[in-house]
């Protein structure tokens, strides 16, 4: 028998993409939010809305071996669906990867962030986001892990179809000069997903591009490989100096096939087929 796993905000862009690469690996089951579209036809898909509860028919139904948070929406409502989450692991011993973000580091912007070192936010999310790590931070080590994220771009990524469209209509995009970040695709964290699960892999790992760039460096720098024009660029400035939203891997590396560049996910935005269509859509 496949693990059984269960990715709940498997109807979400990253979710989704997760979902399609584990599905030909393991007996993999989804939650997705809107009754609309294909996933409502899917048999292996739960209709959840955080906020109205729920999860613990859908645990019991599925009864996964690993479980794939990527959820969305109120804070306390999935705060609480994270505590049932800890304790159906704790019963049952099965395993919670948590996919968290930089933002619990965005109150210290003085250097990159590492795994070992102590979050620190400012933001109601970063803050949320610390406070679901604490929480599943209580299970053994080996039943848990905490995937920190940073931006996630790739050629059907939300960020990038904003950039599509203010080229095309000449509108702003906002970016900040001052702000240096890492990235990386959600085909990349896909891949480090399947990594991860297939060799058991626990803890807490930064799935970040091993370099860092400036945000408006970067966006730039796309701008220039879809299209011949150039969107309305918004400089927006926190601060006077360089300020860092940067999650870096350090202690736990996973092997080299699993780790990307800044360079590699400007490619991976820009595919060449998306491009060609995109410009002819101008």
């Amino acid at each position: 028998m496949n693990k059984r796993i269960l990715i709940l905000g498997a109807s979400g862009f990253i979710g989704n993409v997760l979902y399609k690469e584990l599905l030909s690996y393991y007996d993999v089951y989804g939650t997705y939010y809107s009754q609309e579209g294909l996933f409502s036809d899917n048999q292996v898909f739960y209709n959840y809305k955080v906020e109205e509860g729920g999860l613990d028919a859908i645990l019991d139904a599925v009864q996964p071996a690993v479980i794939i948070s990527s959820l969305r929406g109120d804070f306390k409502a999935q705060y609480e669906a994270h505590q049932l989450l800890t304790e159906y692991c704790f019963a049952t011993n099965a395993k919670l990867v948590f996919l968290s973000t930089v933002n619990v580091f965005d109150g210290n912007g003085e250097f990159p962030s590492y795994e070992d070192d102590l979050p620190v936010a400012e933001s109601n999310y970063g803050k949320f986001k610390i406070s679901v790590e604490k929480l599943i931070k209580q299970l053994p080590e080996e039943q848990f892990a905490i995937l920190r994220l940073p931006l996630v771009l790739g050629v059907n990524s939300p960020r990038i179809f904003e950039l599509q469209q203010a080229i095309k209509h000449e509108t702003p995009f906002e970016t900040y000069p001052n702000l240096i970040i890492t990235v990386t695709t959600a085909d990349k964290i896909a891949q480090q997903m399947h990594y991860i699960i297939n060799k058991n892999v626990c803890g807490i790992h930064h799935l970040a591009s091993n370099d860092m760039t400036h945000h408006e460096d970067l966006f730039r720098e796309i701008s220039e490989k879809l299209s011949d024009k150039m969107p309305i660029f918004k400089s927006v400035y926190s601060s006077n100096e360089d300020r860092y939203l940067a999650v870096l891997p350090k202690n736990n590396n996973l092997p080299k096939t699993y780790r990307i560049t800044v360079a590699e996910v400007i490619e991976d935005s820009t595919l060449k087929d998306e491009i060609s269509t995109f410009k002819t859509n101008l």
